[in-house]
């Protein structure tokens, strides 16, 4: 398996989605409205979504320097203090177009093989909590990388979706569009 043809495509294919929800959200409501929605969250307890659009950026971008060994870049630490400070400073929806942006051009700027490494090579997770996880590329990739990605991403359409933005499967997944069968849509 090539993580990076299993990651990078991922993530390009779903931030595009992501940036086409704030789109639609934009296009739906007066842009006082569509502004407000970066600071809705689904319960008290949880980041709004501007820390959820920010930390699908981290998290798509976390995996290239954790599976090369390098140290995270300051763009990579700003990028999560900005989540963490979101409830106070949510920002602006040219912002976290911008930050998208900014991940899409890094990922699409990146090697075919880029994150090709040993899928046994060690992995150390330390999370900010103390809990220390051993894992392998390979479970890195599968069982944290994609999962915490995915998280923060159907965090946000959830959160979207509570505001009344009208976004359906096809938002969710418009890459699947040019692998349907033109013959197979129904006319009802």
């Amino acid at each position: 398996m090539s993580l990076t043809k299993l990651l990078i495509p991922t993530y390009m294919q779903m931030l595009k989605a992501l940036s086409g929800w704030l789109k639609k959200a934009e296009a739906q409501m007066p842009k006082e409205d569509a502004e407000a929605l970066l600071a809705a969250r689904l319960a008290p307890d949880m980041f709004p979504l501007s820390t959820q659009i920010r930390f699908v950026c981290v998290q798509a971008q976390e995996p290239i320097y954790r599976l090369r060994g390098e140290a995270f870049p300051k763009s990579i630490h700003q990028l999560v203090d900005e989540g963490r400070n979101a409830i106070d400073k949510p920002g602006s929806l040219a912002d976290a177009h911008a930050r998208i942006d900014e991940a899409l051009n890094l990922l699409d700027g990146l090697a075919p093989d880029a994150l090709d490494v040993d899928l046994d090579a060690p992995i150390v997770l330390e999370l900010p909590s103390g809990m220390i996880f051993d894992l392998t590329a390979e479970q890195y990739a599968r069982d944290w990388a994609l999962a915490q990605f995915y998280f923060h991403l159907m965090t946000a359409y959830a959160i979207l979706r509570s505001e009344k933005v009208e976004l359906g499967k096809v938002e969710y997944i418009p890459h699947m569009l040019e692998f349907l069968r033109p013959e197979s849509i129904s006319e009802a």
